[in-house]
C-alpha cells in the first residue's frame, strides 16, 4: 500500500511524494541464471533420397535490384498565359503649389532649393558614395565581351539544325492562311502577320478580317490587332520606322497603319482607283519623305502610291509585253522585287512563269519593260535578289528554285532538282550569300547552302503537317518564321553554322556565280549558232522552192513536154547505139585476128525498139542485141 510522504523543504514550497510497497513473496520464485556446457539434444543425418528430384545448379546467379521500382507519368498542365504590363513614369515630387509644366515656377523652385544648406550637404555626402560606385564600374565591366572582335572560327563538324522557339496560332475560330509576314525593323522583337483565305469563294461570312502583330516571346496573345477593310494578303514594315506598316487587301485596296494611332488604318485607297485583283506584294521605296510605296497584283498592274495622299496612285505600269498598254493582254503579277542599290530597276514575277525586268525612270510606259526571263512552268511565288550580289536573283515556281544572272535571259545559271512537292516561297539569308531557305506544300522547310552542295538541301525539316505558304528570315539571320495554311506561324532558331558568315565565303560565291554565268553564256552562244545554221538552211530551202516556183511560172503544154522527153530519150538511145557499134567493131577485129584471117560474116540482129506514151508517161521496151559470126568454108 502507499502512503504520502512529505519531503522537507522550505516553507514556501512543499513536495508531496507517493510511495507504494509490496511483499517479496508476492513476486513468485526468483530466476537463477548459471553457465553450463552445450548439450546435443537431436541429431538428424542427411538423407540422399531427398535430393533425387532436384538438379544441382553450380554456379547459381541470382540478380538483385537494389534500386526502387520506378514508373513514368505524364501530365499536360494548363498553358501559362503571360500579360505584358508597363509603368509610365512621369515627373513628380513637386510641391502642391508648383505646377510642373510651368517653366518659370520650376526654375524658381530649383534655385531656391539649390541655395538651401541642407541640400548642399546632402549632395556632398552622396557624391563620395556615387564616386566610389562609378570607379568600380570603370575598373571592371561585368558585361564585357572579351572575344567580340575575334573572327568566328569555322566549325565544319557542326551539324546544321533548327529548333522551334514558338508557335503563334490564329486566335479566330475559322482558321485562315498566313499569306505574308514582316519583321519589325531595329530590334526585331515583333512580327507582323497577315491572314487571308486565298481559296476562291470559300471565305465564310463569319471569317475575321483581322491581322496581328506578335511579340516573339509571348505566343499566347497578339500584342496588337490590325483591322483592315478586307482580308490582308501582304503586309510590310517601312525599314526606317518601327511603327508604320503598309498592306494590300484581297479586294485590291492599299492601306497603311501607324501603330501609335491604334488598330484602324490611317488611310485607305479608293476602291475605284485600286487594283482589280488581290494585292500579292507591296514594297516601300527609299525616298526623302519616306512615304512612297508600290504594289503588284494579278490584274496585270504595278501601281505607285504616296501615303500622304493614298486615295489614288501616282504612277501606273501595265505588264503588256506587246508594249501596247492593253490590260487584257497583261501578265498577272504575283511577286515583286526592288533593290535600294538599284533605284531605277525593279522586277516582277508573273503567273505565267516569267520574270519581267523593268526600268522605272523610262520616258514612256512601253520603254519601262526592259527584258524577260522564262524558265518556270508555273507562277513565280518568290523573287528576291541576293543581298551581296544584286545581279543574281532567286525565283521559286513549280517544283524548283532557280538562281539567275541578269546577263543570261534564256536560262538560269543554277537550279535545284525537281522536288516531290510544290514550292511556295523562298528567301535569301541576309548574312550569308550562299544560304537560302524554301518551304513546300507538304509542310517541309529546306535550308540550302550552295557552297556545301547544290543537289540536295543542307537541312530539311518537317515543320507541320499542313502546307506552308510563306517564309521570312530575320535581319540577323538567326530566326526564321514559317506561315502555314491553318494560320500557324512557327518561329525557328537556326544553328550558328547557317547564320554566321564563313571565311572567304563572299569570294567563293562570287567565283561560283561568275563561273556558272560564263558556262551559260557559252551554251547560249552555241545555241545561237545552231539556230543561225538552222535558219540559213531553212532560208536556202525557201530560196530553192522559190526558184523552182519561178521556173514553173512559164508552164509548157503537154505536147511540148512529150516532144522534149522523146528528143532527150532518143538522144540517149543514139548515144548507146554508137557506143555498141564501136564495141562490135573492136570485137570483129579481135575475132578476125584470132581466126588467122579466115573468111566469115558478122551479123547483128536487134529487135524493134518501141516507145509508148500513156498519160504523159514514157516507157521503153528494148530487147537484147544478138551478134553472130558466120564462118564461110
Amino acid at each position: 500500500m502507499g502512503s504520502p510522504h512529505v519531503s522537507p523543504s522550505s516553507h514556501d514550497n512543499m513536495e508531496i511524494v507517493h510511495v507504494y510497497t509490496k511483499k517479496r513473496s508476492d513476486f513468485g520464485r526468483p530466476c537463477n541464471f548459471s553457465d553450463r556446457p552445450a548439450e546435443l539434444r537431436v541429431d538428424i543425418c542427411p538423407d540422399p533420397s531427398l535430393g533425387e528430384p532436384f538438379l544441382e545448379r553450380d554456379p547459381c546467379d541470382v540478380p538483385l535490384q537494389c534500386s526502387q521500382d520506378m514508373s513514368e507519368h505524364e501530365v499536360n498542365t494548363d498553358r501559362y498565359e503571360s500579360v505584358s504590363c508597363g509603368i509610365n513614369h512621369v515627373e513628380g515630387g513637386w510641391p502642391k503649389d508648383i505646377y510642373p509644366h510651368e517653366m518659370e515656377q520650376t526654375i524658381r523652385f530649383r534655385k531656391k532649393v539649390e541655395k538651401d544648406e541642407h541640400y548642399c550637404n546632402t549632395v556632398l555626402q552622396l557624391g563620395s558614395v556615387m564616386e566610389h560606385c562609378i570607379k568600380q564600374n570603370n575598373a571592371i565591366d561585368i558585361y564585357e565581351e572579351y572575344f567580340e572582335d575575334q573572327d568566328s572560327v569555322e566549325d565544319m563538324q557542326e551539324c546544321p539544325s533548327a529548333k522551334t522557339i514558338n508557335i503563334f496560332r490564329d486566335p479566330n475560330k475559322v482558321k485562315r492562311t498566313v499569306t505574308s509576314m514582316s519583321w519589325q525593323p531595329g530590334g526585331c522583337r515583333k512580327l507582323a502577320v497577315a491572314y487571308s483565305c486565298l481559296d476562291f469563294q470559300k471565305a465564310t461570312k463569319d471569317m475575321s478580317f483581322d491581322s496581328y502583330i506578335w511579340d516573339i516571346e509571348n505566343p499566347n496573345k497578339p500584342e496588337m490587332c490590325i483591322k483592315p477593310v478586307a482580308p490582308l494578303v501582304c503586309l510590310e514594315y517601312i525599314p526606317t520606322d518601327s511603327h508604320i506598316l503598309a498592306g494590300g487587301c484581297y479586294n485590291g485596296q492599299i492601306a497603311y497603319w501607324d501603330t501609335r494611332k491604334g488598330s484602324q488604318p490611317v488611310d485607305t485607297s479608293k476602291i475605284e482607283h485600286s487594283h482589280r485583283d488581290p494585292v500579292y506584294k507591296i514594297i516601300w521605296l527609299p525616298s526623302k519623305t519616306g512615304t512612297d510605296v508600290f504594289s503588284a497584283s494579278t490584274d496585270g498592274q504595278v501601281l505607285w502610291w504616296d501615303t500622304r495622299k493614298i486615295s489614288e496612285p501616282t504612277e501606273k505600269l501595265i505588264l503588256d509585253l506587246n508594249k501596247e498598254g492593253n490590260l487584257d493582254n497583261a501578265l498577272g503579277a504575283i511577286s515583286l522585287e526592288f533593290e535600294s542599290t538599284m533605284p531605277t530597276k525593279f522586277m516582277v514575277g508573273t503567273e505565267q512563269g516569267m520574270v519581267v525586268s523593268c526600268n522605272r525612270k523610262a520616258k514612256t510606259p512601253a520603254e519601262k519593260i526592259v527584258s524577260t526571263y522564262s524558265g518556270h512552268q508555273g507562277p513565280i511565288y518568290a523573287l528576291q535578289r541576293n543581298p551581296f550580289f544584286p545581279k543574281n536573283f532567286l525565283t521559286v515556281g513549280d517544283w524548283t528554285a532557280r538562281i539567275w544572272s541578269e546577263d543570261i535571259k534564256d536560262a538560269s545559271i543554277m537550279s535545284t532538282k525537281y522536288q516531290m512537292s510544290y514550292l511556295s516561297d523562298a528567301c535569301w539569308s541576309p548574312v550569308r550569300p550562299s544560304v537560302f531557305a524554301s518551304v513546300k506544300m507538304d509542310g517541309t522547310l529546306d535550308l540550302w547552302d550552295i557552297l556545301f552542295k547544290q543537289n540536295d538541301p543542307t537541312l530539311s525539316l518537317k515543320v507541320c503537317d499542313e502546307a506552308l505558304y510563306s517564309l521570312r528570315m530575320q535581319e540577323n539571320g538567326r530566326f526564321l518564321s514559317c506561315g502555314s495554311q491553318l494560320g500557324n506561324t512557327t518561329l525557328l532558331e537556326i544553328s550558328p553554322g547557317l547564320c554566321i558568315l564563313q571565311r572567304n565565303e563572299k569570294s567563293l560565291v562570287a567565283a561560283m556565280f561568275e563561273r556558272e554565268t560564263k558556262r551559260e553564256k557559252i551554251l547560249e552562244a552555241r545555241q545561237r549558232e545552231l539556230r543561225l545554221k538552222e535558219r540559213s538552211r531553212s532560208e536556202q530551202s525557201k530560196d530553192e522552192d522559190a526558184g523552182a516556183a519561178r521556173e514553173g511560172d512559164g508552164e509548157e503544154t503537154p505536147e511540148e513536154m512529150i516532144a522534149r522527153a522523146e528528143a532527150e530519150f532518143f538522144e540517149v538511145i543514139d548515144a548507146e547505139l554508137r557506143k555498141k557499134e564501136k564495141e562490135e567493131e573492136k570485137q570483129r577485129v579481135r575475132f578476125s585476128e584470132g581466126l588467122g584471117g579466115g573468111g566469115g560474116v558478122w551479123r547483128v540482129r536487134m529487135r524493134h525498139v518501141t516507145v509508148h506514151n500513156v498519160s504523159r508517161k514514157l516507157s521503153l521496151n528494148v530487147q537484147d542485141v544478138h551478134v553472130y559470126y558466120l564462118s564461110i568454108h
